[in-house]
């Protein structure tokens, strides 16, 4: 057996050195000296991604208390026994200002957040409920917002107030999704194009604008989601007429819910969405997502109309994702009550294909091929 002398000890410490300058440190100082090669970017771990995976639809939520109350969301979670990857919440132009704390509280429970970004003033709203009245007049009150007509947006006299939020969620440093001006092909939105003062074209003036004025910022983190409501009525102008283009697009969203109908006593996954889907996908073949939906009880059908969707989905294998609006507005939405609701839904979103997870480091999918 070999003694380990002082002096052999010294050696065997000074080539074990060697061996780790060489292996580790010397490429890293060459690289710097050859003109700083090596970056903090390629430093960084790498993305995972991307988000969801192929084959896969995430489920989201949207609560009337957003990231300022989670009960609502707790609540959600224990009933589907499910933990949604992604969160909406609205912010309204005329009072919201950007707060990191909001995206900061939902990226923290593992959710993506996605900013509703509405261009008006929700607070007329408000009043115009609390006053009792009608649901026509509401919507004649919330949509008379000249203040908010889209020509102004578009003519760049919010630039500073996009601007900032441009900034805001840059500095986030995490993906980021923004669903701005939603339900333009309605008429109950100031941005609108049937009311309020617009004009055809003006939508998509704006939206443009908006997304430039993010793009010139270095916003690059945005998810954007351009999201219509589900065509009721051949009376309204093509929903391709209110589109920005891809290059403008990265997921196309529709909202659509099972509620109350004169014509029919129910409507099944496909009677409220196929159309408008089909009509969507013929200009567009970006990744969809169901930004909004939501069942009734009314007739006592809510778990039988969860359980179909559900099964339905995969039909449409270009969804990637579901919100739900967990929300009693008009009326019942959530899945909460009856616990025969929330037992439908647990058992629905157990399926393999919505068993997704979300982080900050994951890159949300833009490609259906990706």
């Amino acid at each position: 057996m070999m003694r380990l002398t002082f002096p052999r000890i010294m050696m065997v410490l000074t080539g074990a050195l060697l061996l780790t300058y060489a292996f580790a440190v010397a490429p890293t100082t060459s690289a710097e000296r050859r003109g700083g090669a090596v970056t903090a970017e390629a430093k960084a771990p790498r993305p995972r991604g991307p988000f969801p995976p192929a084959g896969k639809t995430f489920i989201g939520v949207m609560t009337d208390k957003g990231p300022h109350d989670f009960a609502p969301v707790d609540q959600f979670t224990a009933a589907a026994q499910h933990r949604p990857q992604v969160m909406l919440f609205s912010e309204g132009w005329a009072s919201a200002t950007f707060d990191r704390a909001l995206f900061d509280r939902i990226r923290d429970r593992g959710m993506m957040p996605m900013l509703g970004w509405e261009p008006w003033d929700y607070r007329l709203d408000e009043r115009a409920r609390q006053q009792k009245l009608t649901a026509e007049e509401i919507d004649r009150v919330r949509s008379a917002q000249p203040s908010y007509r889209l020509s102004r947006i578009a003519g760049g006299e919010f630039d500073t107030y996009v601007r900032s939020w441009a900034e805001g969620i840059k500095s986030l440093g995490y993906p980021v999704a923004i669903r701005f001006a939603h339900e333009m092909n309605g008429y109950w939105y100031p941005w609108c194009e049937l009311v309020n003062g617009n004009q055809p074209g003006d939508y998509v003036k704006a939206w443009r604008h908006v997304h430039d004025v993010f793009r010139a910022a270095g916003a690059t983190n945005v998810t954007w989601v351009w999201s219509a409501n589900v065509r009721y009525t051949e009376l309204t102008p093509a929903i391709s007429t209110y589109y920005p283009g891809d290059d403008y697009v990265d997921w196309v969203g529709v909202t659509g819910y099972y509620g109350k109908y004169d014509f029919a006593p129910y409507l099944s996954f496909d009677e409220v969405f196929k159309k408008t889907i089909t009509e969507i996908r013929a200009f567009s073949r970006k990744p969809m997502v169901v930004t909004e939906t939501g069942a009734s009880d009314h007739i006592g059908r809510k778990a039988e109309w969860i359980k179909e969707a559900f099964e339905t989905l995969p039909s449409y294998p270009f969804i990637i994702g579901l919100i739900w609006f967990e929300v009693n507005k008009e009326l019942d939405w959530r899945i909460v009550s009856p616990p025969t609701v929330a037992t439908a839904f647990a058992r629905a979103v157990a399926a393999p294909r919505y068993q997704v997870t979300w982080s900050p480091d994951m890159l949300p999918r833009t490609k259906l091929e990706e």
